[in-house]
């Protein structure tokens, strides 16, 4: 089946009582055994296994082409979970801008149990001076977030093998619509759910995907199990609902994002667009050969300093000045702001998640904010 296909009737099926053509929320926090002790439904508690939920992760699934999913709370509690899967000492490393919410778990949870290295990931010779014996997890971030650099997959991937690491993709920005990071030969991918999948601004959420069904991904769902930090019944049941419109949304967001990356880029006010749909990106021809399409985040920088990005911002009428992405409505951010003391982030730069509004509208607000 098509991507369209399979977001429609992957995490759907046709309740077998009522036959209603939607499943159901399934609230039950227990499930009752049958005569020999087990459980003829498939289900003993609902933090192990909900009916909405299993929904929910074969649709996440198949939409990343990979062998299983597992949902959480939390795009963190996902992320979250691969930490907590990995042995005592075990080193990881990290692209030098990965999203500051991951990069702080790491610093200040799991310090000590856990060691990893913050580094240009996209230099190969950088990549194989910091693999050590331990090196057990590449972390990558494309694109990343607010850079919006581009890391080569594929290139990650070949490194990684040759020394048996695990290498995880979060795809987050991109989405599977944008880019199949298994595909590429990835070990695992990760989502915040509560950004493009929930595609509203009104749900929280997280995903793994795996490539395939292994010991490191028995672990995961063994923290996913005991840990608990899963998605209500009700959130499993408005993500699915949500996931079905994915394809035709990021269609949307793309658009736009490449028509604003466009106007910004001819801008006399602005000093660089980072969007990996513009020949412009430094890796342009790495995100047209292992991308599907470019995404609908952008950032760009600004002629100027920390304070005219905030009377730019101070200015906007439609676009929303607040954190996440990823929502019908387009939001913008001062990332540095949010980010903190040990931001990477430039204080000129503005992180945008286009939204899908009509493109006029989004190009004449940002117009008017840039003027005088």
């Amino acid at each position: 089946m098509k991507i369209e296909t399979i977001a429609i009737h992957a995490g759907n099926k046709v309740d077998g009582s009522s036959k209603a053509v939607i499943q159901p929320i399934i609230l039950s926090t227990t499930f009752e055994r049958g005569e020999d002790g087990g459980f003829p439904g498939g289900h003993i508690y609902s933090r192990s296994s909900n009916p909405n939920r299993l929904l929910l992760e074969n649709v996440i699934a198949k939409l990343e082409g990979g062998a299983d999913a597992a949902a959480f709370s939390s795009g963190n509690a996902a992320g979250m979970s691969v930490f907590q899967s990995l042995a005592p000492g075990t080193h990881i490393i990290c692209p030098d801008d990965m999203y500051h919410g991951l990069r702080n778990q790491l610093k200040n949870l799991f310090a000590g149990i856990l060691t990893f290295d913050f580094i240009d990931v996209n230099d190969g010779d950088v990549l194989q001076q910091h693999i050590r014996p331990e090196t057990g997890v590449i972390w990558v971030e494309t694109p990343s977030n607010p850079l919006l650099k581009i890391t080569d997959i594929k290139q990650v991937v070949a490194i990684a093998k040759e020394k048996d690491i695990k290498v995880v993709v979060d795809n987050t920005f991109a989405t599977p619509i944008c880019q199949q990071p298994l595909a590429l030969g990835a070990d695992l991918v990760m989502h915040s759910t509560t950004k493009y999948f929930g595609g509203h601004s009104d749900l929280m959420g997280g995903a793994l995907i795996t490539a395939e069904k292994s010991e490191w991904w028995a672990k995961i769902r063994q923290v996913q199990e005991m840990g608990g930090a899963i998605p209500s019944p009700t959130d499993c049941f408005w993500l699915v609902r949500s996931i079905k419109t994915l394809p035709y949304r990021v269609k949307g967001h793309v658009y736009n994002a490449r028509l604003l990356a466009e106007f910004l880029e001819q801008h006399p006010k602005v000093e660089q667009v980072l969007y990996p749909g513009l020949p412009s990106h430094p890796q342009h021809q790495t995100a047209k050969e292992q991308m599907l399409a470019f995404g609908g985040m952008l950032s760009f920088i600004v002629k100027g300093d920390r304070e005219d990005t905030h009377k730019i911002i101070n200015k906007l009428k439609i676009f929303t000045k607040a954190t996440s992405l990823g929502g019908v409505e387009s939001l913008i951010e001062h990332r540095a702001t949010v980010e903190g003391p040990d931001t990477k982030t430039p204080f000129n730069l503005l992180r945008v998640s286009v939204g899908l509004e009509h493109i006029d509208d989004l190009i004449a607000d940002i117009e008017q904010a840039l003027k005088g």
